[in-house]
């Protein structure tokens, strides 16, 4: 059994939506997203519209995230929805018209990062005209980064270092940057606690939000048989028998960027 924010959001009546771009079943993104609460599916077969096929992982992105908010504003509200897009992975497809649009960049992958942008982008531009867009938080991360061009990213550390985005149009008190160490397990927490959820729930992160918390602001994650944690400036990897190394994590830094 998982617990999920979309399950724990449905028993107050939202109503849950997973999307992906990519062709059903990959990934088992489709039968994990129900098994944690999600109600509906949308895939390449529900698109149903092969000529936006990038043939290799899906449906464009740009085209896939316009059907996502024409999907999300007949959703009846309130809701949840979940979005993983395809973009930048090899053969870091762009769709020919946008070949001299976007800079080609130092490494193959970074003209197909700003084509995930721009889609992202005409995302919001259409979402921004439906009713729900004031009232909805929109939570944006990734899951690791790929290819690195600066030596940090390129660095047991630095694959992991990605941003997470907490956005409310309107919402004052969501302005500002934040270097609290946190990880994807600290999404669910924030989001339920942004939202006033009043019931137990279990979690392995905490509330972002929360600086009343004493909870421990931590990352884990695990690369090529290496577990490693990030926790008050340290850096240490453990092989499931011993730790390895420590680093301080601000020298490391500093010594990788350089």
């Amino acid at each position: 059994k998982y617990t999920s924010v979309a399950g724990l959001l449905k028993e107050k009546g939202y109503s849950t939506a997973f999307f992906h771009g990519g062709t059903n079943g990959t990934m088992g993104f489709d039968s994990y997203s129900k098994l944690v609460g999600f109600d509906h599916y949308y895939g390449r077969t529900e698109y149903n519209n092969e000529k936006d096929y990038d043939g290799k992982w899906g449906i464009r992105d740009e085209e896939f995230l316009q059907y996502t908010a024409d999907i999300l504003n007949k959703t009846k509200e309130p809701f949840i929805g979940a979005l993983f897009t395809l973009s930048s992975h090899h053969p870091y497809f762009v769709p020919g018209r946008y070949a001299n649009v976007f800079r080609k960049g130092s490494l193959p992958i970074q003209q197909s990062i700003m084509y995930t942008d721009h889609a992202l982008r005409q995302f919001f531009k259409t979402a921004r005209q439906m009713p729900w867009f004031e009232n909805t938080l929109f939570v944006i991360t990734a899951d690791h980064t790929s290819e690195g061009y600066y030596p940090f990213y390129q660095s047991n550390v630095g694959q992991y270092a990605i941003p997470m985005l907490f956005y409310m149009p309107g919402q004052k008190d969501l302005k500002g940057n934040s270097g609290v160490v946190a990880q994807q397990t600290d999404i669910m927490p924030t989001v339920l606690g942004f939202l006033g959820y009043d019931r137990d729930y279990l979690a392995f992160g905490s509330d972002l939000f929360d600086s009343t918390s004493n909870a421990p602001r931590f990352s884990i994650h695990y690369i090529s048989g290496l577990y490693g944690m990030m926790k008050e400036g340290w850096y240490i990897e453990y092989d499931g028998q011993k730790p390895t190394s420590l680093f301080d994590l601000k020298e490391a830094m500093l010594q990788t960027q350089h």
